[in-house]
């Protein structure tokens, strides 16, 4: 299975009494996102199925990603809010569903659990080494068998400006 990490684009200021699970992103992270989709698109990428965090900026992030044809297919999911732990989305999303190894899963949510999540799947550890900027991306392939933790690949790691 392929893992795509998707950071969510650049969103509004925590200020004004907004709530940061109601932040939305702006007219440049928007724009800035759908530039960085449209060139995915012309690179021929498609996710089977896109979960997103369930706050405002990675949904929007997540639509975008839906509205360009890379997925018809979106689901919430609470484990990638900002305090989502990456063993029980593994025990609870990941491990009873029967996944070919073709599966292209995309993951919309935030920092630093995207770059967590990559870490622990990559080297088992958090080692607070990778930096996965607004509306960058992370590629990650897990085993075919056994755990993916400390026992995946990377593939991908691409910052939004050399996509735009």
């Amino acid at each position: 299975m392929e893992l795509y990490l998707i950071r969510h684009g650049i969103a509004e200021e925590r200020e004004n009494g907004i709530k940061d699970e109601e932040r939305r992103l702006t007219k440049e992270g928007r724009q800035k996102t759908e530039k960085v989709v449209q060139k995915l698109v012309k690179l021929g990428l498609k996710f089977d199925l896109i979960l997103t965090s369930p706050l405002v900026r990675a949904r929007q992030t997540a639509e975008i990603l839906v509205e360009t044809g890379l997925s018809s297919h979106l689901e919430e999911s609470n484990y990638l809010a900002p305090d989502g732990q990456i063993s029980h989305w593994l025990r609870d999303w990941l491990e009873p569903k029967n996944y070919s190894p073709n599966t292209q899963l995309a993951l919309v949510g935030h920092e630093p659990g995207l770059t967590n999540w990559a870490e622990i799947l990559l080297w088992g550890e958090i080692k607070a080494g990778l930096v996965l900027k607004k509306a960058g991306m992370i590629g990650i392939k897990l085993p075919e068998t056994g755990s993916p933790l400390g026992c995946s690949q990377m593939f991908w790691l691409t910052p939004p400006k050399y996509l735009l």
